[in-house]
């Protein structure tokens, strides 16, 4: 049963990362490369992100509730090094929400306020200006899960040692 556990705390952790990283570093860059307008990319990548974060929520949930098995488990010390790690995830889990539940659709009620398409809004819109400072903390609180969720991984790594 230990080792499931950890497998799949490994398994949910690096599908969250990963695609973090993948969403980041592939997607949306070639999204807004190769899509015939930024609306178009804008669009693949908010339904994106919401598939994402969606997924980052129940991997953070399997990971908790494997964590929290094995704690009840493991001695004193890796108990310590379990619910430091099961901390991180949780605040990755929160910061993905306040994306999720406050962020899009704020930056949503902007995107529609500035007429459908925030790059045909006039820089001084100031719908397009608060569209543009949610999504510069967007790209701030997922760039942020990111690192926690690395953080999380050299947690997992530095068990046992």
């Amino acid at each position: 049963m230990p080792i499931t556990l950890r497998a799949i705390r490994l398994v949910t952790i690096v599908i969250w990362v990963g695609g973090l990283i993948f969403f980041a570093f592939v997607l949306a860059p070639v999204a807004f490369s190769v899509l015939a307008s930024s609306h178009e990319a804008g669009l693949v990548v908010r339904g994106t992100l919401t598939a994402l974060n969606t997924m980052g929520q129940i991997c953070g949930l399997l990971f908790a509730l494997s964590t929290l098995v094995l704690c009840s488990r493991a001695g004193t010390g890796g108990r310590k090094f379990l619910l430091a790690q099961a901390l991180v995830v949780f605040l990755m889990m929160a910061a993905t929400a306040v994306v999720q539940l406050k962020i899009i659709p704020a930056m949503e009620r902007d995107r529609i306020a500035a007429g459908g398409e925030i790059d045909a809004a006039p820089s001084n819109n100031p719908n397009r200006a608060d569209f543009d400072r949610l999504h510069t903390i967007s790209e701030e609180v997922e760039g942020a899960v990111l690192l926690l969720g690395v953080a999380t991984l050299v947690l997992m790594a530095a068990e046992g040692s």
